[in-house]
């Protein structure tokens, strides 16, 4: 952690907000991984408006994202996040350093939300794992099927993403987005010793030099862990199917 980043965050929150409840820094800064784009995850905690409301700003070399909550706009993130297995404001204040902490809400909130992150998701049903196997096996097949290269490139995204998104879910992890979703993989690869957070980019990368071979190769091995490709026989209610309708046009 920089305390740089610390000094400034701590300095922004007292003067944008001299009256709030509680504040934390999350982050890169706070985790670790630090770039040259790395930002300043603040969120601010108030009694009341204008909170809920999200603001980006630059505050000397550092861009700043500022997540403005109240308690109960900060727990409805929260139990939205949970049920959704990507904890982004989770993880915010659950892995943050605590800037603010006038009522002892600043402790209390970080405390129950590593508590919440530690837990990890609630486990998928068997028609969640039914839908992504069913989803992703279409993806493949349209990959497989496709002779226009940028097609075939971004298909190779989109198998990578929920190819990635399967294997976390399947396992009980969390997952998340852009770099989140690699490092998830990462933490689930040294758990069992697997090496998908190299091998899923390496995939994408060998479809835009011409060879699908090995994201065919990956994605039905992540399938097979979970049943395999799957469509013969696949039902969905009426609300899934139109949803899931609307990604095969």
């Amino acid at each position: 952690m920089t305390r740089d980043a610390v000094t400034v965050a701590h300095r922004l929150v007292l003067e944008k907000f001299p009256r709030a409840r509680a504040a934390w820094l999350g982050g890169s800064v706070v985790t670790g991984g630090v770039t040259s784009a790395s930002d300043l995850d603040i969120t601010v905690l108030l009694e009341g408006e204008p909170a809920p409301y999200r603001e980006s700003l630059h505050r000397g070399r550092w861009p700043v994202e500022m997540f403005v909550q109240t308690e109960s706009s900060l727990m409805r993130f929260c139990t939205d996040e949970i049920a959704a297995r990507n904890p982004t404001t989770v993880r915010l204040v659950g892995q943050s350093e605590v800037l603010v902490d006038v009522d002892g809400s600043g402790h209390r909130l970080r405390a129950l939300f590593l508590r919440l992150l530690d837990a990890g998701p609630v486990p998928p049903t068997g028609d969640e794992i039914r839908s992504a196997r069913y989803g992703i096996t279409d993806l493949l097949d349209d990959l497989i099927a496709s002779d226009c290269e940028d097609e075939r490139l971004m298909i190779a995204t989109a198998l990578a993403t929920g190819a990635g998104e399967l294997l976390l879910t399947g396992y009980g992890r969390w997952i998340g987005r852009g770099k989140w979703l690699r490092r998830e993989i990462r933490s689930l690869d040294e758990r069992f010793g697997s090496d998908w957070a190299v091998r899923l980019p390496a995939a994408v990368r060998a479809v835009a030099a011409d060879d699908i071979g090995p994201m065919v190769a990956a994605t039905d091995e992540i399938l097979s862990l979970f049943g395999g490709r799957l469509f013969e026989g696949y039902r969905t209610r009426p609300a899934d199917a139109h949803t899931e309708h609307q990604g095969a046009q």
